[in-house]
């Protein structure tokens, strides 16, 4: 199968190789959280909810009083893809995958600020075509930006990977099943630093290089388009009291 036109250098979706599908957030959207957020990448669909600061439910879990405890739950809604098995709370992908969330999430929110608390991400994926990861990663972002927990930086994550000697930007599910290698990363935009880096595959360094770039240069666009949300957001905010 050719995942890149040879001819029009168009992607299977009518992408080229450097675009992005299209983005969607919305802010607030579970009445009874602190913060959530819907995301969309594509065919992507990921609900974030945020519960917290509040006081720690189960102390020995807290391992610095100085700081607050961040816990993150990943889950796969079971119609989110075209396969019926049920999948068991808690496999072993979903806890790996909720350890990676909350690593980078730990990254940019201001734990010390909200000592002897904790702060709970539950993120769920209604519908799954490709990035989920970096989908629920800015999902999260966007919940943690609705609840007012403070962050030293918005964190937002994108994939990009290599097929057909072509780096391409953003997959989606039939290309990232293609069996190529790609690059997950996560970064602090304004600080421009890196939270997250994973690969599935070996790449030479040279090629590496240039896919990273590409999944970089899609978090900055990320990073960009859920300012714009907040500040929308804000602004409704702001009407709303002057009204």
């Amino acid at each position: 199968m050719e995942y890149v036109n040879p001819l029009t250098g168009l992607r299977i979706d009518g992408r080229r190789p450097t675009e992005m599908r299209h983005l969607k957030g919305q802010i607030g959207v579970v009445s009874k959280a602190d913060g959530s957020a819907l995301f969309e990448m594509g065919n992507t669909r990921v609900i974030a909810a945020v519960y917290g600061p509040r006081q720690v439910q189960n102390k020995a879990q807290q391992m610095n009083n100085n700081e607050a405890l961040v816990r993150c739950e990943y889950s796969m809604a079971n119609f989110s893809t075209g396969d019926r098995a049920r999948k068991p709370k808690g496999d072993r992908r979903s806890t790996e995958i909720s350890l990676v969330i909350r690593q980078t999430m730990e990254a940019c929110i201001l734990t010390k600020l909200m000592p002897r608390s904790q702060i709970d991400i539950f993120v769920q994926v209604l519908q799954a075509d490709g990035g989920t990861r970096s989908a629920c990663i800015n999902a999260a972002t966007l919940a943690l930006a609705d609840a007012g927990i403070p962050m030293r930086d918005i964190v937002t994550s994108c994939s990009a990977g290599y097929l057909c000697t072509t780096p391409l930007l953003d997959l989606n599910y039939a290309e990232d099943s293609a069996g190529g290698p790609d690059v997950t990363v996560g970064i602090l935009a304004k600080m421009d630093k890196v939270t997250l880096l994973q690969m599935d595959a070996k790449l030479p360094l040279d090629t590496f290089e240039t896919v990273m770039q590409l999944a970089i240069e899609g978090c900055k666009a990320i990073a960009q388009y859920i300012r714009e949300i907040i500040l929308q957001n804000t602004k409704q905010l702001e009407c709303r009291r002057g009204s």
